[in-house]
């Protein structure tokens, strides 16, 4: 099975390997340090992977967008965001660190998979690239209380 390795680089060494529990091509991760909870986006299936930063057991695998790249945690709202170029942006409801709801589903660009989410403006920000007619241009969300 494969393995995420966290590696501290002060220490050059790895301190542990966890499973991501038959998904693959993972690449954005984001923390939630209160409650101990590592979100993993895989690209193989498009998976969100949430892992108990204690123990590395994988304690959550939601269906999200395709072709991953950013992911997002807003501690405030308990909302996890999860950015795909296959056009859409996810996000989920924590309830519990190991309880998520499926909040929505917000449509983007195709190709638009890098964002930048600054909760301090309650935005998040998505990159859309030039394909075809479609013009390079940054999609700017207003985050809401609740995403219904």
């Amino acid at each position: 099975m494969r393995k995420t390795r966290l590696r501290f680089t002060w220490k050059r060494r790895s301190r542990a390997e966890w499973g991501l529990a038959w998904t693959f091509a993972n690449y954005p991760m984001a923390l939630d340090e209160a409650d101990k909870r590592l979100f993993v986006g895989c690209r193989l299936p498009a998976r969100l992977v949430v892992l108990n930063t204690d123990s590395g057991q994988v304690v959550a695998k939601l269906p999200v967008v395709g072709d991953t790249d950013d992911v997002y945690f807003d501690p405030t709202r308990r909302f996890v965001y999860v950015i795909g170029g296959d056009g859409a942006v996810d996000v989920f409801q924590m309830s519990d660190p190991n309880h998520y709801e499926h909040a929505g589903r917000t449509n983007t660009a195709s190709g638009a998979r890098t964002g930048l989410f600054v909760p301090a403006l309650d935005r998040l920000f998505v990159a859309a690239p030039h394909r075809g007619s479609q013009a390079a241009k940054v999609l700017v969300y207003q985050i809401m209380q609740s995403p219904r």
